[in-house]
C-alpha cells in the first residue's frame, strides 16, 4: 500500500490515519503544531506525495484519508465455526464498518441492544445494532419500532389481525400495539465487542 513512500512518510501517514481516521484533516498550520514540524511547507510536500499515491483526497477545501485504506483487513478465507480448517492468508481488501454500513449517512443510527428477546437470531444483549431509518418494512425484517410510545427491536410480522412484532426468544410474547406502532428503521447489521 505504501510502496512508494519513504519511512518518514509512512510514519507520518500512519499517525494521521490513527489520529484522524475518516474525519477531515486539520489545516497545515494545526498539523505543523500537532506534529512539531518546522514549517507548513513540509506538511504541504507530504500531502502532495500522499495525493499522488491516492492516500488522501480533497473535498470542499478539506483533505480526507482515502476511505478504501481505513478499516480492518478483510480476509477472503472463510472461518469455519464447526471443525478446524486450514486458513488461506490472502487479504482481499480493507473493510471499514463506516463504509460497510454507510455510518456517515444521516439516516444511519447505531443502538446498543439491551435484553435477550432477539437472541435466537444472534442479536445478543450488549450488541450494537445498525439501523437504517425508514418508515416501511417488509415481513421478516428486524426493525426498531415505536410501540405505544416505547422503542423495541423485534421482527416485523403480519397476520389476519394486522401488524405485530415477534421476539426471537420463545420466552417472550408477540407484541401487538394497543394504540400505535410505527417503524423507526430496519436493522442492517450488528457488531459485538468481546
Amino acid at each position: 500500500m505504501y510502496e512508494n513512500l519513504t519511512e518518514k512518510q509512512k510514519l507520518f501517514f500512519d499517525e494521521l490515519k490513527e489520529k484522524y481516521g475518516s474525519k477531515a484533516l486539520p489545516s497545515f498550520e494545526k498539523l505543523k503544531n500537532v506534529f512539531n514540524f518546522k514549517s507548513k511547507n513540509s506538511i504541504r510536500q507530504y500531502f502532495e506525495t500522499f495525493k499522488k499515491e491516492d492516500l488522501i483526497f480533497c473535498e470542499d477545501n478539506h483533505f480526507f484519508i482515502n476511505p478504501d485504506i481505513l478499516g480492518a483487513n478483510f480476509m477472503s478465507s472463510y472461518v469455519k465455526a464447526g471443525f478446524a480448517s486450514v486458513m488461506d492468508d490472502k487479504i482481499e481488501k480493507r473493510v471499514s464498518f463506516d463504509n460497510l454500513f454507510n455510518i456517515n449517512s444521516p439516516s444511519t443510527f447505531i443502538f446498543k441492544v439491551s435484553g435477550d428477546s432477539m437472541q435466537d437470531i444472534g442479536i445478543l444483549d450488549g450488541d450494537y445494532v445498525v439501523i437504517k431509518k425508514t418508515q416501511s418494512a417488509k415481513v421478516g425484517d428486524v426493525v426498531l419500532a415505536v410501540v405505544d410510545n416505547e422503542f423495541t427491536l423485534k421482527t416485523y410480522k403480519k397476520d389476519a389481525s394486522g401488524v405485530f412484532l415477534k421476539p426471537e426468544n420463545k420466552n417472550y410474547p408477540v407484541i401487538r400495539p394497543k394504540f400505535s406502532l410505527s417503524v423507526f428503521g430496519v436493522a442492517i447489521g450488528i457488531t459485538r465487542k468481546f
